[in-house]
């Protein structure tokens, strides 16, 4: 059956390309995952402010290497797109970014994101959230991201507000934490919105 509607973002936008290296305001850098970060990711994901708001968690570095490898096959596969998101003057890890469920027809995914304790507070999520939307609206042609977090979660509440995503509404009873079912707050923002003024 013939589609009425071309897809948005055609097939081998980013598969057809190198995983590209981005830079952000402040001094980071979003970078594909190497082999190599299998240690910190690891680390990272023994902190309880992790832990609290995802469904997994890393008990080695085997591990990790394993989540590592599997980033790597989905940006080849055009479903997701992970970075880490380090100091550009030290490599050293500060958190994820990443585009999640990716729908190239339709030109939709969904951001996601992690920060490491230390680098909590200092706007390093806005800051990489916000890189990676325009890249993703300016270079592959996306046309709506959308960004969810539990309502309990006010700090990634204002993550997304910093980043530009508009608050949409509640998704009740949308996604499962360890401790039970949580509402979700879903943000968004399209092309066609304005960049946040401001720092970022």
């Amino acid at each position: 059956m013939p589609s009425l509607v071309p897809p948005f973002v055609p097939a081998g936008r980013l598969s057809g390309r190198d995983q590209p290296s981005l830079p952000a305001k402040g001094g980071l850098l979003l970078r594909p995952w190497r082999r190599t970060d299998a240690a910190a990711i690891a680390a990272a994901f023994q902190d309880p402010g992790i832990q609290g708001w995802h469904a997994r968690r890393a008990d080695s570095e085997d591990e990790a290497r394993g989540w590592i490898r599997r980033w790597q096959e989905s940006w080849r596969a055009e479903t997701d797109a992970q970075w880490a998101v380090v100091r550009a003057d030290s490599d050293g890890l500060l958190g994820r970014a990443s585009l999640r469920s990716m729908l190239l027809p339709v030109g939709q995914a969904e951001c996601a994101y992690w920060t490491v304790p230390s680098a909590r507070g200092s706007g390093v999520a806005p800051r990489a959230v916000s890189a990676l939307a325009r890249w993703a609206f300016e270079e592959i042609g996306f046309h709506r991201l959308e960004l969810v977090h539990s309502v309990a979660n006010q700090a990634s509440c204002r993550v997304a507000l910093k980043a530009g995503f508009a608050a949409e509404g509640i998704k009740r009873s949308a996604h499962l934490h360890a401790d039970g079912w949580h509402d979700m707050h879903l943000h968004a923002r399209i092309k066609e919105d304005e960049y946040p003024a401001g720092p970022l």
